[in-house]
């Protein structure tokens, strides 16, 4: 599975710096890391939540996981929680776990957990099981004014 078009599109069209890193088959952000021989902490895990009825994308490092009492504050929101795997299919015509962290392409806002600014550069999920996209941290969060905050603790 490939990196899908919209992915690529949008990357040039933003005139985004990444490279296309290629690796086996994989399905979580723990074993990203272990199949590419990174720390857990270059790894950007995506999650779809939703927050009262607004769904948005959350950014952490794999060695993270998200807080959500802080979540909740963030938002400002009642009830927080991570979407089901068929809101993912049904709203967002995306498999579980091959979330992309670029809101505009999902139309939902997204905010970054500050953590991941400890590091230059990150792997982030292109949206297939079979290739991920490394670039510079500071270009990523200038995709679809990326919100930042501390909204996860290390595991």
């Amino acid at each position: 599975m490939a990196i899908p078009a919209k992915v690529k599109n949008y990357l040039e069209k933003n005139k985004i710096k990444y490279e296309v890193l290629k690796h086996k088959t994989v399905f979580t952000a723990y074993d990203l890391a272990q199949t590419m021989k990174r720390k857990l902490n270059e790894i950007a895990k995506t999650l779809l939540v939703k927050a009262d009825k607004k769904y948005y994308l959350v950014v952490v490092p794999a060695h993270y996981q998200v807080d959500f009492k802080k979540l909740k504050s963030h938002f400002k929101a009642k009830k927080v929680g991570i979407a089901k795997e068929s809101e993912m299919k049904s709203k967002f015509n995306v498999k579980p776990g091959a979330m992309t962290p670029f809101g505009a392409i999902h139309n939902v806002e997204v905010v970054a957990d500050k953590a991941l600014l400890k590091v230059r550069d990150a792997v982030f999920s292109a949206g297939s099981f079979t290739e991920s996209l490394r670039m510079k941290v500071k270009d990523y969060l200038k995709t679809d004014n990326v919100q930042t905050g501390n909204i996860g603790k290390k595991k």
